[in-house]
């Protein structure tokens, strides 16, 4: 009897798409799920070169959790290329000006970093506020 490895092929990958409710949660956490999730490690057909992963709307970003002091610890740093072009921005400022930007960067520190990673990431779309445009896909709740 010859057993052959199972490769999913591009006709074979389904994607569906989920809605995460991200009041109340802790960032952490939630990361970990919507990266799994991104990736395709929650279908059972999960090949780690191939992207098979849903994709995932994150509402109510500005309303995440954060444990300990990490609300006036935790810096986001950003560099322009240019000497001195360091910007360095702490969680309480990014959640005034850009709240989704603090789930963005947790997830995308979880996914490869290589452009299978980068075509994960942008199947990840996260909204400040609790209206997102994708009603058409028919997202289902994404249990956290």
């Amino acid at each position: 009897m010859e057993r052959r490895t199972f490769s999913p092929k591009s006709a074979d990958i389904s994607r569906d798409w989920h809605v995460v409710d991200a009041e109340g949660k802790t960032l952490g956490r939630l990361a970990t799920v919507i990266a799994a999730t991104l990736r395709g490690k929650t279908k059972p057909s999960y090949a780690a070169h191939v992207d098979m992963g849903d994709f995932v709307i994150v509402v109510n970003a500005e309303k995440i959790k954060v444990t300990g002091n990490k609300e006036t610890d935790k810096v986001y740093h950003r560099h322009s290329g240019y000497p001195g072009g360091l910007k360095s921005v702490a969680l309480k400022d990014m959640r005034q000006r850009h709240p989704e930007r603090i789930i963005e960067a947790a997830v995308r520190g979880m996914l490869p970093k290589t452009t299978l990673g980068e075509n994960q990431f942008k199947k990840l779309k996260v909204y400040a506020g609790p209206r997102h445009p994708h009603a058409a896909q028919q997202p289902k709740e994404l249990a956290v």
